[in-house]
Protein backbone atom coordinates (compact mmCIF):
# COMPACT_ATOMS: atom_id res chain seq x y z
CA UNK A 1 0.00 0.00 0.00
CA UNK A 2 0.85 3.60 -0.62
CA UNK A 3 2.38 6.22 2.09
CA UNK A 4 -0.78 8.36 1.81
CA UNK A 5 2.04 11.46 2.86
CA UNK A 6 3.43 10.73 -0.50
CA UNK A 7 0.14 12.31 -1.91
CA UNK A 8 -1.65 15.68 -1.99
CA UNK A 9 -4.92 13.70 -1.83
CA UNK A 10 -7.94 14.78 -4.17
CA UNK A 11 -9.97 12.59 -6.31
CA UNK A 12 -12.01 12.02 -9.93
CA UNK A 13 -15.31 11.71 -9.69
CA UNK A 14 -16.59 7.88 -8.97
CA UNK A 15 -13.13 7.32 -8.08
CA UNK A 16 -14.07 6.04 -4.33
CA UNK A 17 -12.69 2.68 -4.21
CA UNK A 18 -9.76 2.02 -1.93
CA UNK A 19 -6.41 1.37 -3.72
CA UNK A 20 -6.42 -2.36 -2.72
CA UNK A 21 -10.14 -3.15 -4.50
CA UNK A 22 -9.58 -1.04 -7.57
CA UNK A 23 -8.75 -2.33 -11.09
CA UNK A 24 -8.20 1.23 -12.68
CA UNK A 25 -5.92 3.62 -10.76
CA UNK A 26 -5.68 7.26 -11.27
CA UNK A 27 -2.34 8.83 -10.16
CA UNK A 28 -1.06 12.94 -10.84
CA UNK A 29 2.33 13.85 -11.82
CA UNK A 30 1.89 17.53 -11.69
CA UNK A 31 5.68 18.17 -12.51
CA UNK A 32 6.32 21.22 -15.40
CA UNK A 33 10.15 21.40 -14.76
CA UNK A 34 11.11 21.98 -18.55
CA UNK A 35 7.84 23.93 -19.76
CA UNK A 36 9.58 26.33 -22.48
CA UNK A 37 6.25 28.23 -23.54
CA UNK A 38 3.69 28.84 -21.38
CA UNK A 39 4.40 26.66 -17.22
CA UNK A 40 1.81 25.73 -15.20
CA UNK A 41 0.89 22.14 -16.23
CA UNK A 42 1.69 21.06 -12.60
CA UNK A 43 -1.60 22.57 -11.83
CA UNK A 44 -3.15 20.47 -14.58
CA UNK A 45 -4.42 17.32 -12.72
CA UNK A 46 -6.00 18.86 -10.10
CA UNK A 47 -8.40 21.33 -12.39
CA UNK A 48 -9.36 17.94 -14.11
CA UNK A 49 -10.40 16.65 -10.77
CA UNK A 50 -12.10 19.77 -9.58
CA UNK A 51 -13.83 20.17 -12.85
CA UNK A 52 -15.28 16.29 -13.04
CA UNK A 53 -17.34 16.88 -10.43
CA UNK A 54 -19.17 19.43 -12.65
CA UNK A 55 -19.70 15.99 -15.07
CA UNK A 56 -21.72 13.29 -15.32
CA UNK A 57 -20.56 9.66 -14.25
CA UNK A 58 -22.39 8.64 -17.39
CA UNK A 59 -21.34 8.34 -20.90
CA UNK A 60 -24.55 9.02 -23.67
CA UNK A 61 -21.92 7.91 -26.47
CA UNK A 62 -20.73 5.14 -25.07
CA UNK A 63 -23.90 3.77 -23.22
CA UNK A 64 -21.45 3.31 -19.84
CA UNK A 65 -20.99 4.25 -16.60
CA UNK A 66 -18.10 5.19 -14.34
CA UNK A 67 -19.68 3.96 -11.30
CA UNK A 68 -19.65 0.38 -12.97
CA UNK A 69 -16.16 0.46 -12.25
CA UNK A 70 -13.86 0.11 -9.39
CA UNK A 71 -11.93 3.37 -9.47
CA UNK A 72 -8.80 4.46 -7.23
CA UNK A 73 -7.53 7.98 -7.23
CA UNK A 74 -4.07 8.23 -5.05
CA UNK A 75 -3.81 11.98 -5.93
CA UNK A 76 -0.84 13.68 -6.80
CA UNK A 77 2.40 12.57 -6.22
CA UNK A 78 4.99 15.33 -4.86
CA UNK A 79 7.26 15.88 -6.99
CA UNK A 80 10.63 18.19 -7.06
CA UNK A 81 9.52 21.47 -8.80
CA UNK A 82 12.73 21.98 -10.94
CA UNK A 83 15.14 19.05 -11.42
CA UNK A 84 13.71 16.72 -14.02
CA UNK A 85 15.78 13.87 -13.82
CA UNK A 86 14.70 13.34 -9.60
CA UNK A 87 10.86 13.60 -10.74
CA UNK A 88 11.21 11.09 -13.47
CA UNK A 89 12.96 8.96 -10.55
CA UNK A 90 10.24 9.34 -8.45
CA UNK A 91 7.81 8.58 -10.55
CA UNK A 92 9.07 5.21 -12.17
CA UNK A 93 8.62 3.21 -8.84
CA UNK A 94 4.48 4.32 -8.23
CA UNK A 95 3.49 3.28 -11.92
CA UNK A 96 5.80 0.34 -11.67
CA UNK A 97 3.85 -1.40 -8.15
CA UNK A 98 0.51 -0.24 -10.01
CA UNK A 99 2.01 -2.06 -12.92
CA UNK A 100 2.95 -5.20 -10.48
CA UNK A 101 -0.81 -5.37 -8.47
CA UNK A 102 -2.13 -5.66 -12.47
CA UNK A 103 -3.90 -2.95 -11.66
CA UNK A 104 -4.77 -0.61 -15.21
CA UNK A 105 -2.72 3.02 -14.70
CA UNK A 106 -4.37 6.44 -15.24
CA UNK A 107 -2.10 9.56 -15.35
CA UNK A 108 -2.70 12.85 -15.41
CA UNK A 109 -0.24 15.23 -16.18
CA UNK A 110 1.59 17.76 -15.64
CA UNK A 111 4.21 18.17 -19.10
CA UNK A 112 4.53 15.24 -21.60
CA UNK A 113 7.86 14.44 -20.06
CA UNK A 114 5.66 12.53 -17.21
CA UNK A 115 5.15 9.65 -19.75
CA UNK A 116 8.22 8.40 -20.08
CA UNK A 117 8.36 6.78 -17.00
CA UNK A 118 5.53 5.67 -17.39
CA UNK A 119 6.31 4.17 -20.73
CA UNK A 120 9.67 2.49 -19.17
CA UNK A 121 7.68 0.90 -16.73
CA UNK A 122 5.26 -0.66 -18.97
CA UNK A 123 7.92 -1.49 -21.22
CA UNK A 124 9.66 -3.83 -18.61
CA UNK A 125 6.49 -5.90 -18.58
CA UNK A 126 5.57 -5.43 -21.86
CA UNK A 127 8.65 -6.29 -24.17
CA UNK A 128 6.83 -5.63 -27.47
CA UNK A 129 4.83 -2.19 -26.46
CA UNK A 130 3.26 -0.28 -28.77
CA UNK A 131 2.78 3.47 -27.88
CA UNK A 132 0.31 5.80 -29.56
CA UNK A 133 0.76 9.39 -29.10
CA UNK A 134 -1.72 12.54 -30.10
CA UNK A 135 0.41 15.76 -29.84
CA UNK A 136 0.47 18.83 -32.44
CA UNK A 137 4.20 18.57 -31.75
CA UNK A 138 6.72 15.86 -32.69
CA UNK A 139 8.92 16.18 -29.73
CA UNK A 140 11.75 14.54 -31.51
CA UNK A 141 14.62 16.73 -30.82
CA UNK A 142 17.55 14.54 -29.06
CA UNK A 143 18.23 17.55 -27.23
CA UNK A 144 16.48 21.07 -26.77
CA UNK A 145 18.42 23.91 -25.47
CA UNK A 146 21.18 21.35 -23.91
CA UNK A 147 18.81 19.12 -21.68
CA UNK A 148 17.94 14.99 -23.28
CA UNK A 149 15.10 14.80 -20.89
CA UNK A 150 12.68 17.92 -21.63
CA UNK A 151 8.81 18.32 -23.05
CA UNK A 152 10.37 18.63 -26.56
CA UNK A 153 12.52 15.69 -26.77
CA UNK A 154 9.99 13.45 -24.84
CA UNK A 155 9.06 11.80 -28.28
CA UNK A 156 12.34 10.94 -28.54
CA UNK A 157 12.90 9.01 -25.30
CA UNK A 158 10.42 7.00 -25.97
CA UNK A 159 11.29 5.96 -29.04
CA UNK A 160 14.94 4.92 -27.52
CA UNK A 161 12.70 2.53 -25.47
CA UNK A 162 10.27 0.84 -27.36
CA UNK A 163 12.25 1.03 -30.47
CA UNK A 164 11.36 1.96 -34.05
CA UNK A 165 8.22 0.97 -35.78
CA UNK A 166 6.41 0.81 -32.17
CA UNK A 167 5.51 4.40 -31.79
CA UNK A 168 2.97 6.39 -33.36
CA UNK A 169 1.87 9.88 -33.91
CA UNK A 170 -1.48 11.16 -34.20
CA UNK A 171 -2.13 14.82 -34.95
CA UNK A 172 1.21 16.12 -35.30
CA UNK A 173 1.39 19.15 -37.23
CA UNK A 174 4.23 21.64 -36.11
CA UNK A 175 8.18 19.75 -35.25
CA UNK A 176 11.14 20.99 -37.33
CA UNK A 177 12.54 19.49 -40.91
CA UNK A 178 14.81 17.11 -39.15
CA UNK A 179 12.27 15.79 -36.65
CA UNK A 180 9.90 15.15 -39.47
CA UNK A 181 12.69 13.53 -41.33
CA UNK A 182 13.36 10.92 -38.59
CA UNK A 183 12.98 7.06 -39.71
CA UNK A 184 11.06 4.53 -37.51
CA UNK A 185 7.56 6.39 -36.13
CA UNK A 186 4.39 5.79 -37.85
CA UNK A 187 2.66 8.86 -38.61
CA UNK A 188 -1.36 8.77 -38.95
CA UNK A 189 -3.48 11.21 -40.60
CA UNK A 190 -6.59 12.60 -38.87
CA UNK A 191 -8.88 10.13 -37.49
CA UNK A 192 -11.32 8.79 -40.05
CA UNK A 193 -13.27 5.92 -40.31
CA UNK A 194 -10.37 3.84 -41.74
CA UNK A 195 -7.43 5.42 -39.83
CA UNK A 196 -5.69 2.43 -38.25
CA UNK A 197 -6.61 -0.41 -40.83
CA UNK A 198 -3.06 -0.21 -42.05
CA UNK A 199 -1.98 -0.92 -38.96
CA UNK A 200 -4.04 -4.01 -37.84
CA UNK A 201 -1.54 -6.42 -37.83
CA UNK A 202 0.94 -4.73 -35.85
CA UNK A 203 -1.53 -3.15 -33.80
CA UNK A 204 -3.12 -6.51 -33.32
CA UNK A 205 -2.18 -9.00 -29.76
CA UNK A 206 0.22 -6.03 -28.50
CA UNK A 207 0.02 -4.24 -25.85
CA UNK A 208 -1.02 -0.50 -26.20
CA UNK A 209 -0.16 3.27 -24.42
CA UNK A 210 -1.87 5.85 -25.35
CA UNK A 211 -0.40 9.70 -24.45
CA UNK A 212 -2.58 12.38 -25.36
CA UNK A 213 -0.89 15.66 -24.85
CA UNK A 214 -4.11 18.03 -25.04
CA UNK A 215 -2.26 20.46 -27.64
CA UNK A 216 -3.37 17.36 -30.25
CA UNK A 217 -6.82 19.31 -30.36
CA UNK A 218 -7.66 22.90 -31.85
CA UNK A 219 -6.79 25.87 -29.41
CA UNK A 220 -10.50 27.16 -30.56
CA UNK A 221 -11.55 23.55 -28.67
CA UNK A 222 -9.06 23.72 -26.01
CA UNK A 223 -7.20 26.59 -25.44
CA UNK A 224 -5.58 25.79 -21.75
CA UNK A 225 -2.73 24.07 -22.78
CA UNK A 226 1.48 24.66 -23.11
CA UNK A 227 1.72 25.18 -26.59
CA UNK A 228 -1.71 25.83 -28.26
CA UNK A 229 -1.11 25.15 -32.02
CA UNK A 230 -3.71 25.83 -34.69
CA UNK A 231 -5.01 23.11 -36.95
CA UNK A 232 -5.84 20.58 -34.54
CA UNK A 233 -8.47 17.95 -33.75
CA UNK A 234 -12.19 18.19 -32.61
CA UNK A 235 -13.19 16.58 -29.93
CA UNK A 236 -15.53 14.30 -31.92
CA UNK A 237 -11.96 13.34 -33.90
CA UNK A 238 -10.28 12.51 -30.88
CA UNK A 239 -13.07 10.08 -29.19
CA UNK A 240 -13.68 8.31 -32.39
CA UNK A 241 -10.22 7.51 -32.66
CA UNK A 242 -10.15 6.23 -29.23
CA UNK A 243 -13.09 4.08 -30.52
CA UNK A 244 -10.61 2.73 -32.93
CA UNK A 245 -8.14 2.10 -30.33
CA UNK A 246 -10.75 0.08 -27.73
CA UNK A 247 -10.54 -3.27 -30.03
CA UNK A 248 -6.86 -3.30 -29.07
CA UNK A 249 -5.64 -4.39 -25.64
CA UNK A 250 -4.75 -0.99 -24.20
CA UNK A 251 -2.90 -1.20 -20.61
CA UNK A 252 -2.64 2.68 -19.85
CA UNK A 253 -2.85 6.07 -20.72
CA UNK A 254 -1.89 9.56 -19.80
CA UNK A 255 -3.74 12.89 -20.71
CA UNK A 256 -1.12 16.33 -20.12
CA UNK A 257 -0.29 19.30 -21.08
CA UNK A 258 -3.56 21.29 -19.41
CA UNK A 259 -2.41 24.55 -17.97
CA UNK A 260 -5.58 25.73 -16.67
CA UNK A 261 -4.74 29.37 -16.25
CA UNK A 262 -4.36 30.49 -19.55
CA UNK A 263 -8.22 29.48 -19.58
CA UNK A 264 -10.34 31.18 -17.09
CA UNK A 265 -13.84 29.86 -18.29
CA UNK A 266 -12.81 25.98 -17.23
CA UNK A 267 -13.54 24.93 -20.51
CA UNK A 268 -10.33 23.35 -21.02
CA UNK A 269 -10.64 21.83 -17.80
CA UNK A 270 -14.14 20.15 -18.43
CA UNK A 271 -13.14 19.46 -22.06
CA UNK A 272 -9.99 17.51 -20.36
CA UNK A 273 -12.30 15.83 -17.67
CA UNK A 274 -14.62 14.40 -20.15
CA UNK A 275 -11.94 13.20 -22.07
CA UNK A 276 -10.62 11.09 -18.55
CA UNK A 277 -14.13 10.05 -18.20
CA UNK A 278 -14.32 8.94 -22.09
CA UNK A 279 -10.80 6.89 -22.10
CA UNK A 280 -11.53 5.15 -18.79
CA UNK A 281 -15.02 4.03 -20.46
CA UNK A 282 -13.90 3.55 -23.95
CA UNK A 283 -10.49 0.93 -22.58
CA UNK A 284 -11.85 0.08 -19.02
CA UNK A 285 -14.99 -2.66 -19.07
CA UNK A 286 -16.90 -3.12 -15.69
Amino acid sequence: MFEKEEFWQNRFIAADHDYEESDIVIVGLPFDGTASFRPGSRFGPNAIREASWGIETYSARLKRDLRDLRIADLGDLEIPFGNAVQALRKIGPVIRRVIKDRKFPVVLGGEHLVSLPVVEELHRSFSDLIVICLDAHTDLRDEYMGETHSHATVARRILDVVGEGHLFQVGVRSGTREEFEIQGVERVSLPGGETLSQFEGLLSNRPVYVACDLDVFDPSILPGTSAPEPGGLTFDQVTSFMTQLSRFQVVGFDVVELTPHYDQSRVSAITASVLVREMILQFCQS
